[in-house]
């Protein structure tokens, strides 16, 4: 399902045609919940959204890594419908920001320079993870450290030097890192659950009575996640009913008055030092470095951003917390219009942020 425009109501943000073919330049960015484009001027060096393209349907990901033909399939057609909406049909500069980027992004890297060369005469690329454009979304091109969370967690940071490049910490999955994402709070709720359904230390009956509100019964929650390959998504949904366990609040019904539950709001606790971990590992040494959260994780709200405060102040006592920009979305438009201007200072990286650019003639 595709949905045109920059607002729920389908109205493009932004007004106005481009000036002259070529004037403007195209973001990408391609997640678990599906696919985002927006078309901005080349000019604007805030890189302002004219038109979006949303689709809810996620490029696959197959044997090879990410299905190029099947992101294609998506983004040529709505590149070329945001072109004629803004009133061109050329792109001076387009960035693609990729969940599985730097691990999975080969095909991408093979196919993308020439089919967007051929298609919309693109002679400056750039292909970056989904956490570089959400660092270009939250800090633009200062030095400092974003986390980006969701049912995931990663941390990168720069100083912007060739020397420095990009550091970045977890990232690995919900089997191997991502801790302190909304998969790891929601299986850690569910693990409380379980325990307090078997009777051993550390359970929640708070948490089991909201697993049995979400999921049903409990004893056949295993075979009804295992086999799904959703898994972290679907634990993931269970991140909200930690929280609202942790306040006291009942959840879906509204009300609140509960007592609050002091496994839930450790789970918080612990989902803080993990994000915080993150942080201070990504973080690029210096006083005063800008730390920027972004993701749907960080909409838990005071449960987790409390501890969070905390947490932080103890790891990375010198940081500076800022408030996130912009998305992903607006972190790609950023790099494709400073790329198209030629002031782009991200660092380049083989796997994290590829740059094509004209051959000299």
């Amino acid at each position: 399902m595709a949905e045109r425009g920059g607002t729920a109501a389908g109205n493009p943000r932004g007004s106005g045609s481009a000036d002259r073919p070529g004037d403007l330049v195209l973001g990408v960015d391609s997640g678990g919940s599906g696919l985002r484009i927006a078309v901005a001027r080349a000019g604007d060096p805030h890189a302002r959204p004219l038109a979006t393209y949303t689709s809810r349907e996620p490029v696959r990901t197959g044997p090879a890594g990410i299905d190029a033909d099947h992101m294609l399939g998506q983004l040529l057609p709505a590149g070329e419908e945001l072109g004629h909406r803004v009133g061109g049909d050329r792109f001076a500069a387009v960035c693609v920001g990729a969940a599985g980027m730097g691990t999975l992004g080969d095909e991408l890297r093979a196919r993308l320079p020439a089919a967007l060369a051929g298609a919309f005469g693109v002679r400056r690329l750039a292909l970056a993870a989904d956490a570089v454009t959400a660092y270009a979304g939250a800090l633009g091109q200062r030095p400092g450290v974003v986390v980006a969370a969701g049912t995931g967690l990663v941390a990168v940071g720069t100083d912007l030097t060739p020397t420095g490049g990009w550091r970045r910490a977890d990232g690995w999955g919900h089997l191997l890192g991502d801790c302190g994402s909304g998969a790891w709070i929601g299986r850690a709720g569910l693990e409380a659950a379980m325990r307090a359904y078997d009777g051993r230390p550390g359970g929640s009956p708070a948490l089991l009575a909201r697993a049995e509100a979400v999921f049903g019964p409990v004893a056949g929650l295993p075979g009804a996640l295992y086999p799904r390959p959703d898994r972290p998504a679907v634990l993931a949904s269970f991140a909200p009913e930690v929280a609202h366990c942790a306040t006291g609040d009942t959840g879906d019904t509204g009300s609140a008055g509960t007592a609050k539950d002091a496994v839930a709001a450790g789970i918080l606790a612990d989902a803080a030092r993990h994000i915080a971990d993150a942080a201070a590992a990504a973080c690029p040494p210096g006083p005063g470095m800008p730390v920027a959260y972004t993701g749907g994780l960080f909409a838990l709200g005071d449960p987790l951003l409390s501890p969070l405060r905390t947490a932080l102040a103890e790891r990375l006592p010198g940081a500076r917390p800022v408030t996130a920009a912009g998305t992903p979305l607006d972190g790609a438009l950023t790099i494709a219009a400073a790329l198209a201007a030629g002031r782009l200072t991200l660092p380049a990286d083989p796997r994290l942020l590829q740059i094509t650019r004209p051959v000299a003639g």
